[in-house]
């Protein structure tokens, strides 16, 4: 692997490290010329504060906050999931630039950024700052110390408390807060305040049904948000005592949205719209709400320019306060991998409509996910009300068997995204432009999503590192055709010779979408069985597993079982043994044949392989 030709891949210049070629610090007069900056992340949270309007919830020190500083009403996250999403704000790059926007895919493995990536610490580090995470925030208040970053980094701060530094010394911290994450935090939190949310005066979104569990759960969130809320009250309250508030920057932000259904690993609004509230002491004017619109790795651009850092060239973020600030058109999100269940889907999003790529619609919504349906009673709930006929036409969507391919939403007139205007004659121009801004995007990112994950696997066992694939001379157009097989897979039958034709690429990662195309054409793929039969003995074991996937499709599972059983013990590539267990699980009881195998694979070391083995065979034991 060439990693000089990272930068020629993304569309910037070659960068060193080194303060001096970099970046460089620009030391801003007068008093308080290098501010503190102490960034909140809140775990899982949309802006439902009641700054923002949500009814029902109190948050006073979130909003005496906001009455002090600026807050953003057009703020979204890159990704609605934490360890993908993390990883970008810390870099200030798209997590599929880098090969790290499948979640919690490289946390262990040794899985190395880029040159010339670095964690923005490092930055603040190089001009003095000392940058803490910090897990004592105040009295009764503990920092999560949260991390979550999906690449291997040593050093990334420097202490634990910014009481750690030396006198005088600037600090740059970073303070994660837990309790608005779903878990045992969330239990008996309505006697714990003084003030609980009503569940009857909360306000469901349409897409819920109006249930006594749905209101439950909704204001348990609140809750969650309320005693997060009084959490940096005290936060801010420490400031105050250490003579420290007058020269902090605080940034209040989530990680990504809401931890409920459509929210949380979706990049509905519900995923990716988070709250983002900035208080600058003399430099902001208190009370101002901004429609701008600001991606969450525009905060690392705009934290090191206020600390007088000048941003590496290759940062994606834009800053959007402070000198040089500049205004975006769009922002972008993006879903891979999350757990066990796999997909690819890419958002764009203007400050009207939101515009929906799904790259995977043949994978339902609701796909099996032991997390969400061991943590989120609504699934649940929905799933038991759609089978007794009780669930509006906006509920039960989620529910459908597939997805389409496209999603477009006017949130002026739909906020909650139910309509999708994909085919609507009035709205062809808009799609027409926010498709050609989502493909334009994934150029100029050099975004690896579209890129099985075996294969990036594969290439990551061979190098060390996956995101170097596109600088590959044999690689200039693979985007542009994995692009354009997967559009010819949605135009039917039509499509197949075409299909064929990409079935004989030398690259796999065409193979693998031409044969998922084929697949989904099933049972009428004519004479692209033969192709399909050869790709069985593909040298790609990724290929392998789409080509058996296309005969159980067809009706020929018992034929293709035997390959399955076998890569479910591939030794090479974790991966592999993940979507062939996908496979056997979505072939139900004609599985059964190799239960023995599924069950030995309930022990393996990768832990979405036990998890779809384990559901298998509580299935089949039923």
């Amino acid at each position: 692997m060439k990693r000089r030709n990272f930068l020629k891949v993304i569309g910037a210049g070659a960068v060193s490290i080194t303060l001096p070629a970099c970046m460089s610090a620009q030391q801003p007069s007068g008093k308080g010329a290098r501010p503190n900056i102490l960034w909140i992340l809140s775990e899982d949270i949309s802006p439902d504060l009641s700054c923002y309007g949500t009814p029902a919830v109190e948050t006073p020190n979130l909003d005496k906050l906001a009455d002090q500083g600026v807050r953003f009403t057009n703020a979204f996250t890159t990704s609605p999931v934490c360890s993908t999403s993390r990883s970008a704000m810390i870099t200030g790059m798209h997590q599929g630039s880098i090969g790290v926007h499948h979640h919690r895919s490289h946390r262990k493995d040794g899985y190395t950024l880029p040159e010339p990536v670095r964690l923005i610490t490092e930055y603040f580090r190089q001009v003095g700052y000392f940058t803490a995470n910090v897990k004592t925030a105040a009295p009764g208040v503990r920092g999560s110390g949260k991390t979550d970053f999906n690449f291997k980094f040593s050093n990334a701060f420097d202490g634990s408390d910014w009481n750690q530094r030396k006198p005088g010394q600037p600090f740059f911290a970073q303070l994660s807060i837990s309790m608005t994450h779903r878990g045992k935090q969330w239990k008996g939190l309505d006697k714990k305040l003084d003030n609980p949310v009503d569940p009857a005066k909360v306000k469901l979104p349409p897409y819920y049904p109006d249930h006594p569990i749905a209101r439950q759960d909704w204001a348990t969130y609140l809750n969650s948000i309320q005693m997060m809320d009084q959490y940096v009250g005290k936060i801010l309250k420490r400031l105050e005592d250490e003579d420290l508030a007058n020269n902090t920057i605080v940034i209040f932000i989530g990680d990504h949205g809401r931890c409920h259904v459509r929210g949380k690993q979706w990049l509905y609004d519900g995923g990716i719209h988070i709250p983002l509230i900035v208080r600058w002491p003399g430099k902001l004017k208190p009370g101002r709400v901004s429609e701008d619109l600001v991606s969450t790795i525009d905060i690392s651009a705009t934290v090191l320019n206020i600390a007088g850092i000048k941003p590496p060239k290759h940062i994606q973020g834009q800053i959007f306060l402070g000198p040089g600030a500049k205004k975006r058109k769009y922002i972008f999100a993006a879903r891979g991998r999350c757990d066990e269940t796999i997909e690819c889907i890419r958002c764009v999003h203007d400050k009207r409509y939101s515009y929906i790529r799904n790259y995977m619609p043949y994978r339902p919504w609701m796909a099996p996910n032991r997390y969400k349906d061991t943590s989120y009673p609504m699934r649940e709930l929905l799933r038991s009300l759609h089978a007794e006929g009780k669930l509006t036409p906006a509920q039960k969507k989620f529910l459908a068997p597939t997805k389409p391919p496209e999603e477009l939403y006017d949130l002026k007139n739909d906020p909650y995204e139910v309509h999708n205007l994909a085919s609507s004659p009035e709205h062809k121009n808009v799609l027409k432009r926010m498709r050609a801004a989502h493909i334009k995007w994934m150029r100029q990112t050099a975004d690896l999503g579209l890129i099985p994950e075996p294969e990036l696997e594969e290439i990551y066992l061979e190098h060390g590192n996956g995101y170097d694939i596109l600088a590959q001379p044999e690689n200039r157009d693979l985007i542009e055709r994995i692009h354009e097989v997967i559009e010819l897979a949605e135009y039917g039958k039509a499509a197949i010779p075409d299909l064929m034709q990409a079935m004989q690429d030398k690259r796999a990662s065409v193979r693998w979408w031409a044969a998922i195309g084929l697949g989904n054409m099933a049972p009428d793929v004519g004479a692209a069985e033969t192709a399909l039969q050869k790709a069985l003995q593909d040298k790609s074991a990724s290929v392998r597993i789409a080509a058996a996937r296309a005969f159980c499709r067809m009706g020929k599972a018992r034929q293709v079982l035997p390959l399955l059983a076998r890569e479910l013990q591939n030794k090479e590539n974790k991966i592999v043994r993940h979507y062939a267990a996908l496979e056997l699980e979505d072939l139900g009881e004609k599985a059964g044949e190799f239960i023995e195998e599924i069950r030995a694979a309930q022990n393996d070391s990768y832990d979405c392989v036990k998890r779809v083995t384990t559901r298998i065979v509580n299935t089949l034991e039923k």
